[in-house]
């Protein structure tokens, strides 16, 4: 789960000196998709989402709690589209729910509701959008294994569904069905920029570049150096050290200005990519390369992109989610997905993973037993990249 970036139409790259030794594999086919206009990429615990540059909505994979939003409660194979009559600008996707904003600021939810993780003030679930709240001044929104975050242009942090682990940040363990506006960061004031979900934990930027993270940290992944779950925001690391974080299942990956790729968490699938299979409860450095451009934490997986435009995949591989035609268990240090670079935003889910091209081609591979790659197989695992069949 992560935070999700619209890369731009001509991206450039820059490359930089990769000072690190790591594994690579070229031995990956390409073929492009039909379709090459898509923005945005969502994977989620088995389903996937993707907005189109012109607003457009598609899922596919798992439909049983309705997180397709197309008002079904069944797994499609292909992608099909959802919220035709709105212009979407952004998509987050959680274990089995789906939450995105409007062009217009508005936020709507959809899927699994088990603990108000939609936050329309009900349990239940829903097989189409459905709008929270009135409010259009929306900006980000997250959503983790059973609990959402989003961010209002003001900067203040809302966040609804389970609070089990502290998860919500408001200082309790209640769940809440709508949103509940989370802690502020040191200094009172209301300055979030940017916020992920995990498994049963959450990270938050403000905009300053501080790191807060709160909830469930029996892996360590808030990365405060301790085992204690947290109710209320703990800072990570120094004053504007960070630029993007990414909050998996039990693991957690963020970014530093200088391009540096930091780590905490559990480790026991290499998930961390620190080249061991030990897990750390304060940051710590995955690789000496300082060109890291983009990151994704999924359940036991990771993603990133350096700046040249590569895909770089480490952890859990037994559904093929790293995409390198393997289905190792495990990998401890970044492997490369094919020779080409070009690769402009990734998102890792449970046990598949999506990336976008830099022209806007989608590809997908890993877990497909609920069609979660969108080619129309069903073939239980895809190592590597196929294309969704719009």
């Amino acid at each position: 789960m992560k935070i999700f970036w619209k890369p731009p139409r001509a991206a450039v790259f820059f490359a930089l000196v990769f000072s690190t030794v790591f594994f690579t594999t070229c031995a990956v086919p390409f073929q492009p998709p039909p379709r090459s206009d898509l923005a945005f990429a969502a994977a989620g615990g088995r389903h996937s989402a993707a907005v189109t540059e012109g607003g457009q909505l598609w899922l596919w994979g798992a439909g049983e709690s309705g997180q397709l939003g197309d008002g079904s409660w069944l797994a499609r194979g292909f992608p099909v589209r959802a919220g035709a009559g709105q212009n979407w600008a952004s998509i987050s996707a959680g274990n089995a729910h789906t939450v995105a904003i409007t062009e217009s600021g508005q936020l709507w939810a959809w899927g699994n509701n088990r603990y108000g993780q939609l936050g329309d003030g009900s349990r239940i679930n829903r097989a189409f959008p459905v709008r929270i709240g009135t409010a259009s001044n929306w900006t980000a929104a997250s959503a983790g294994d059973y609990h959402t975050v989003a961010i209002t242009a003001d900067g203040w942090l809302w966040a609804w569904g389970n609070n089990e682990s502290g998860q919500l940040g408001d200082g309790s363990r209640i769940n809440r069905s709508s949103p509940t506006r989370a802690a502020l960061a040191a200094g009172g004031s209301a300055n979030w920029a940017a916020a992920s979900a995990g498994g049963s934990h959450t990270l938050a930027l403000t905009s300053s570049g501080q790191l807060w993270a709160w909830g469930n940290n029996e892996s360590g992944q808030l990365g405060d150096g301790s085992l204690a779950s947290r109710v209320f925001p703990a800072r990570i690391g120094n004053a504007g050290q960070w630029t993007e974080v990414s909050a998996g299942g039990s693991h957690t990956l963020a970014l530093t200005p200088g391009g540096q790729l930091w780590a905490w968490g559990a480790g026991e699938s290499g998930q961390l990519g620190t080249g061991t299979f030990a897990g750390r409860a304060s940051p710590a450095r995955t690789g000496g390369a300082s060109n890291w451009a983009r990151v994704s934490a999924g359940g036991s997986h990771s993603l990133a992109l350096t700046a040249d435009g590569h895909l770089w995949v480490w952890g859990a591989g037994e559904s093929g989610q790293l995409g390198d035609g393997t289905h190792a268990g495990r990998r401890a240090s970044p492997t490369r997905v094919g020779c080409t670079a070009g690769w402009a935003a990734v998102s890792a889910g449970g046990t598949h993973s999506l990336a976008i091209r830099a022209d806007g081609q989608i590809l997908a591979w890993g877990n497909n037993r609920q069609g979660q790659a969108g080619d129309g197989t069903w073939i239980q695992t895809r190592p590597f990249p196929a294309n969704p069949g719009f």
